[in-house]
C-alpha cells in the first residue's frame, strides 16, 4: 500500500510512520511531499496537510477513502462551503493523534480490500453506512476508554493527597515531637507525596496543551547518569516500603548528552514508579545504560527495532537506558499501547494501562528524537528508550561556554 503524506510538518510525518509501524500485517511504503505533484498519481491514499485543502485535486480519484485531510479547527469553521462540497472526504482535526488515525487507516484497509477496483454508487453507499457503524462503534470505544482514563486519573491523585493529608493529621495532632527522629521522616514522606503530585499536575497539563502549544526543550549538556541517580532520591521511600533491590549500571564515556535535564529526570521518575508499583514486595529492579547504535531509518512496513543495524558503522550515536522490573510480564498485544493517553486498565495488577507517566514519557522523549517502548524480558518487563548524542550540539555547546 503506497501512502503520500502531502505536508511540510515533519510531526504529522513521524506520526503517520510510528501508526503504520505498529498496524499488523500491511505491507507499506510511505512518501512525503511538501506540495502536492502530478508526477505522484500512483498512491492508495493521500494524507493532506495543505493549507486548510478539503478537496482532492482535479483528475485524482475522488472516493472517500482515497482521500485524508487534516485541518485546523478553525480552517472547517471558516470553509463551511467547501467542506459540504467535499462531503465523501475524511477529515481530521489537528492536533491527529495516534489512536484516531490508526482508526482511520483501519477503515480505509477494510474499504479498500472490500471495494476492489471497480465499485457501483450502491456498493459505494454500503460501504460508507459500513464505515460509519465502525466509527460509532469507534466513538463508544474512546468514551469507554476516556471514563477509564479519568478513573485513573482520579486513583493516581487519591494516592497521594491521603498520605500527605494523613501524616499532616499525624503532626498536627502532637503525636510526634519535632524532636524525635520520626518527625524529619515524616516531613520526607510529606515532601515525596507532593513532589508526585506536582508530577502528575504537569503530566496532565503536558498532554492536554503538550501538542496544541510546541514548546522546545531547554537542551543543555548534562550526564544521563546524574538524571537517574536524582530520579533514584525521588522514588526511594517506594522502594523501600516494598524492600525492592534497586540496582543502576550507567556505562560508557557517552553520559553526557545536549538534552533537557529536568524532563529526562521526570522520563526516569515515572518509568521507576511503574516498576516500583508492579514489582511484588522483595523484587527487583535493574537500571543499566550504554552508548548504542541506534538506526532510525524504518524500511518498508518494518517496524523500528532498537536491535536492527543497517549499516557496518557501530559507532554509538545514542544513549540506550533499560529499566528491567520481575512483576508481572505486560500482555504482549498492549505493548504498544501502554504508552497511549487512553488505554484499557482492568486492576492494579494489570499492566495493559499505562496511565499518565508512560504517556508523558513519549512525550518527552519524542521531543528530544528519541524513542520509547516497552518489552518482555526473560527476567521480567523492560522499558527502554535511546537519546541522540547529537555531537555537533554539543561541540557548538562547549564552544559558546568557552567563550
Amino acid at each position: 500500500m503506497k501512502i503520500t503524506v502531502v505536508s511540510k510538518n515533519q510531526d504529522l510525518r513521524k506520526t503517520c510512520r510510528d501508526v503504520l509501524t505498529n498496524l499488523p500485517g500491511l505491507d507499506w511504503e510511505l512518501t512525503a511531499a511538501e506540495v502536492y505533484d502530478r508526477a505522484d498519481d500512483d498512491a492508495h491514499l493521500y494524507i493532506w496537510d495543505d493549507d486548510g485543502r478539503m478537496a482532492a485535486p482535479e483528475g485524482l480519484d475522488q472516493s472517500w477513502f482515497k482521500h485524508l485531510f487534516v485541518v485546523h479547527p478553525d480552517a472547517v469553521k471558516a470553509n463551511g462551503e467547501r467542506c459540504e462540497s467535499a462531503a465523501p472526504a475524511v477529515i481530521l482535526l489537528k492536533p491527529v493523534s495516534h489512536a484516531c488515525l490508526a482508526a482511520y487507516l483501519q477503515m480505509v484497509l477494510s474499504a479498500q480490500t472490500a471495494s476492489g477496483t471497480a465499485i457501483g454508487c450502491r456498493g459505494e453507499h454500503d460501504e460508507l453506512l459500513q464505515c460509519l457503524i465502525q466509527a460509532n462503534l469507534q466513538i463508544q470505544k474512546y468514551e469507554q476508554e476516556r471514563t477509564n482514563f479519568l478513573g485513573r486519573v482520579v486513583h493516581d491523585f487519591r494516592a497521594p493527597l491521603m498520605t500527605a493529608g494523613g501524616y499532616c493529621g499525624l503532626l498536627l495532632s502532637g503525636a510526634i515531637s519535632p524532636e524525635s527522629e520520626q518527625y524529619e521522616e515524616v516531613l520526607r514522606r510529606m515532601d515525596h507525596s507532593i513532589k508526585r503530585l506536582i508530577r502528575i499536575t504537569s503530566a496532565l497539563f503536558e498532554l492536554s496543551v503538550g501538542k496544541q502549544v510546541k514548546r522546545q526543550p531547554d537542551f543543555r549538556r548534562a550526564n544521563i547518569r546524574d538524571c537517574a541517580e536524582q530520579a533514584m532520591h525521588e522514588i526511594a521511600p517506594l522502594a523501600d516500603d516494598k524492600r525492592l533491590a534497586v540496582t543502576v549500571d550507567m556505562q560508557g564515556e557517552e553520559g553526557d548528552l545536549f538534552i533537557d535535564k529536568g524532563q529526562i529526570e521526570e522520563v526516569f521518575v515515572n518509568l521507576l514508579e511503574n516498576a516500583c508499583k508492579f514489582t511484588p514486595k522483595g523484587g527487583d529492579i535493574e537500571i543499566t545504560g550504554s552508548p548504542y547504535f541506534w538506526e532510525r531509518r524504518c524500511g518498508r512496513g518494518k517496524p523500528l527495532s532498537g536491535e536492527r543495524r543497517r549499516r557496518a558503522s557501530g559507532e554509538p550515536n545514542a544513549y540506550r537506558v533499560d529499566i528491567r522490573d520481575s512483576g508481572p510480564r505486560i500482555p504482549p498485544e498492549h505493548l504498544n499501547s501502554i504508552f497511549e493517553e487512553y488505554t484499557s486498565h482492568n486492576g492494579r495488577l494489570d499492566r495493559s494501562g499505562g496511565g499518565l507517566g508512560l504517556a508523558i514519557c513519549r512525550l518527552i522523549v519524542g521531543s528530544h528524537g528519541g524513542r520509547v517502548w516497552a518489552e518482555n524480558a526473560p527476567l521480567g518487563p523492560r522499558f527502554s528508550f535511546v537519546i541522540p548524542i547529537r555531537r555537533a550540539a554539543l561541540n557548538a555547546h562547549d564552544a559558546l561556554s568557552r567563550r
